[in-house]
């Protein structure tokens, strides 16, 4: 703790007794590890706590960039997870309350269709509200740069000591005002990252083979996208688990 370490003042004794420091914010509250911060829903991943960490983002991104870039705006969308659209608007609050302008995509968007948002709508970076591959009972808070790939290990150091240490650091506008004040503007997401995936990758002579495909999305956000991508010729595609179900059993 910095206060430990200052001297004392000239000329006064130093206090026999043991000092309270008072920490910025509580020692291991939110610690940021791989692309950021992954909790328990309901524990220490709460809709508070997220606003935290959006507010921690936002203090980052105005102490990086010149507020002519910030005007780019930030990507937020999520996972199919308990609550991650909710948790996702929560954060598109923040940054709105902060003055920061959010593209915001929702839930059940998979992370590389978010990334590849970032550089579509020229983005300064994102939020995607995802555990990755945790147990169902967890949700995270993950960031991206500008170019949709990862924020550097320091980087990540910078914005979890920028989170405030309680709920009254953090700035807020309603969703709806933020909608209203042009802050926040809802966009589908899928549409651009298909078009692009068009380009790259002939789709037809796929879906014209006659195959039989069988597709486990695992719950996940990966749902629908082979049907969309490859259906509507002679190939056909079953899914299973595509329904979307936050209490995901343990696969075998």
């Amino acid at each position: 703790d910095e206060d430990m370490k200052r001297p004392s003042r000239p000329g006064r004794k130093k206090s026999p007794k043991k000092r309270t420091s008072v920490p910025s914010r509580p020692a291991g509250d939110i610690t940021f590890g791989t692309d950021g911060w992954r909790g328990k829903i309901a524990e220490n991943y709460t809709f508070d706590n997220v606003r935290r960490c959006t507010q921690g983002f936002a203090n980052y991104l105005k102490a990086t960039y010149a507020p002519r870039a910030l005007k780019r705006g930030v990507v937020i969308g999520g996972d199919r997870r308990f609550n991650s659209e909710h948790f996702a608007a929560a954060a598109a609050e923040v940054l709105a309350g902060n003055g920061i302008p959010v593209h915001f995509c929702g839930g059940g968007v998979p992370t590389p269709v978010i990334s590849f948002s970032v550089k579509s709508r020229g983005a300064l970076a994102a939020i995607n509200i995802t555990a990755s591959h945790n147990p169902p009972g967890d949700n995270g808070f993950k960031v991206r740069d500008e170019t949709g790939g990862a924020i550097p290990p320091d980087g990540l150091g910078r914005i979890e000591r920028l989170i405030p240490a309680d709920i009254a650091g953090v700035a807020r506008m309603a969703f709806a005002d933020g909608l209203a004040a042009g802050l926040i503007t809802e966009f589908n997401a899928d549409e651009k990252y298909i078009a692009q995936l068009k380009l790259l990758v002939d789709l037809e002579p796929i879906r014209q083979a006659g195959l039989k495909i069988l597709v486990d999305p695992m719950w996940g956000n990966g749902a629908g996208w082979f049907s969309r991508l490859l259906g509507g010729g002679k190939t056909r595609i079953i899914e299973i688990h595509s329904e979307r179900n936050p209490s995901f059993r343990e696969r075998v």
